[in-house]
């Protein structure tokens, strides 16, 4: 009989295995996973960082020789985006920033608005095309995304680029460190360090 953490554990591996090579959401992969399992659908899932841990052993397993290029491939566009919307306090979060991306994953840029159309009314202005959508924010409210496409020749791929409004004043909460003691998410100076480490620098 398997213990409920060994089976959270296999969940684990597998939600890692769909997030690695189908470029799946956390919610959606661990879900995929029970079903994949043939598990009840009430079965007690593993949490966001057990997934973390079992995508970084995937990475390490099965693509340590592809993922390092893809993930400096997303952080380089993800550059990009944050430089042409500096005035909006960019920082970068999700897989890309803590490094468990890979060439199918998307990037997720916090931006820190004094006035929350700004950002928006920017897009327009740069004829960029883009979807608004309102998601769960890192602060458990709604917040406004404004989903783009973006080409990243080195991978030839178009990613996905949510930028994710806020107001100016919760900037203060975005950099509280997470249940493992990280930042969760870096501004433009932070993200061109990962990109040019310094000797002896660790990843996020």
């Amino acid at each position: 009989m398997l213990t409920p953490q060994t089976l959270k554990s296999e969940i684990a591996a597998t939600a890692a295995a769909l997030v690695v090579e189908e470029g799946l959401e956390y919610g959606p992969a661990k879900r995929r996973a029970v079903k994949q399992m043939a598990l009840p659908a009430r079965t007690e899932l593993p949490g966001n960082e057990e997934l973390e841990d079992a995508v970084r052993e995937y990475i390490a397993l099965f693509c340590a020789d592809t993922q390092p290029a893809e993930l400096a491939a997303l952080r380089e566009l993800a550059l990009v985006w944050m430089e042409r919307l500096v005035q909006f306090r960019p920082h970068l979060g999700g897989a890309v920033w803590h490094g468990t991306a890979t060439r199918l994953s998307d990037i997720y840029i916090q931006l820190f608005c004094d006035d929350p159309k700004s950002a928006e009314i920017a897009l327009i202005e740069h004829n960029v095309d883009y979807e608004p959508r309102t998601v769960t924010g890192f602060t458990g409210d709604s917040v406004e995304a404004l989903s783009l496409r973006s080409v990243c020749k080195p991978l030839n791929e178009t990613v996905g680029v949510h930028l994710m409004v806020y107001d100016h004043d919760d900037l203060r909460g975005a950099l509280r460190p997470d249940a493992k003691g990280r930042t969760p998410r870096g501004d433009l100076a932070a993200v061109k360090k990962l990109l040019n480490p310094q000797p002896g620098a660790s990843d996020t």
